[in-house]
């Protein structure tokens, strides 16, 4: 298999990373990237072949992955070259072997996880394993089988880390309230989180389980959810939820316009 990456921002530099740790050939992996300095990153890092135009970079029988924001898709799929090549397709030129893959942030470390989506029935049995070769090289990868999916897809994951930083915002925010200092509020707020999250990962248990476990009644803990609830913190969690969904759709609609 050989890739090239058409965009050269955050999530092609972690996918480069990603192979390159599992022993990916350096050789197998070309990046179009039409800033400069972008380019000049990816060589000083990885050593990879970058280009500023797809015309030279793109080879017969390559795996393309569009590393770029939605609103560039268009623009990146018309000029990247593939003659035989939804919306992407059209633009692709009628190509159906593609897949929809919505990554996340954690990527960057290794510990992403993508929604993966094949666009159609032409996408067989060595497109899935060469899609879940490179997306797995960050993380887990799930498949969905209805496209629609999607857009549930990136308000629970693709943004789902924005709602863990925020809600980390918050707690070491109430940390320096109640007198703590920075860096000890920071270090008792992230290794919270990421043991709790550890913890769920690894357990048998819900997580509704693993809470009613460390509320003791009448103590501290069952306080706090208390005023939680009263507050409709859940609820309200629910509807932002719910809101980037509908503006997934809404995003689709507007990406999708001739």
């Amino acid at each position: 298999m050989r890739i090239t990456f058409i965009g050269g921002g955050n999530m092609a530099d972690a996918l480069i990373g990603g192979l390159l740790r599992k022993d990916f050939p350096l050789q197998d992996i070309r990046v179009v990237e039409i800033n400069a300095e972008a380019r000049r990153k990816l060589v000083d890092k990885y050593g990879v072949t970058t280009f500023d135009k797809p015309k030279d970079a793109v080879r017969a029988g390559d795996v393309i992955v569009f590393a770029v924001k939605p609103q560039n898709l268009r623009e990146a799929a018309s000029k990247s070259g593939i003659a035989d090549n939804a919306n992407l397709s059209k633009w692709l030129k009628g190509h159906t072997r593609l897949v929809r893959a919505m990554p996340n942030t954690p990527a960057m470390i290794g510990e992403g996880v993508t929604g993966l989506y094949p666009f159609s029935k032409a996408v067989n049995r060595e497109d899935r394993e060469q899609t879940e070769t490179i997306l797995g090289a960050v993380g887990a990868t799930v498949w969905l089988t209805d496209e629609s999916q999607m857009d549930a897809v990136t308000a629970i994951s693709g943004s789902g880390p924005a709602y863990v930083f925020y809600f980390i915002e918050a707690v070491e925010d109430a940390a320096r309230e109640l007198g703590l200092p920075v860096q000890i509020a920071h270090q008792l707020v992230l290794n919270t989180f990421t043991g709790a999250a550890k913890l769920a990962s690894s357990s048998p248990d819900p997580v509704a389980v693993l809470r009613e476990r460390v509320t003791s009644k009448g103590g501290t803990t069952e306080r706090a959810l208390a005023s939680m609830a009263k507050d409709e913190v859940k609820a309200a969690v629910i509807r932002a939820i719910h809101a980037a969904n509908e503006r997934g759709k809404e995003l689709g609609e507007e990406l999708g316009k001739e």
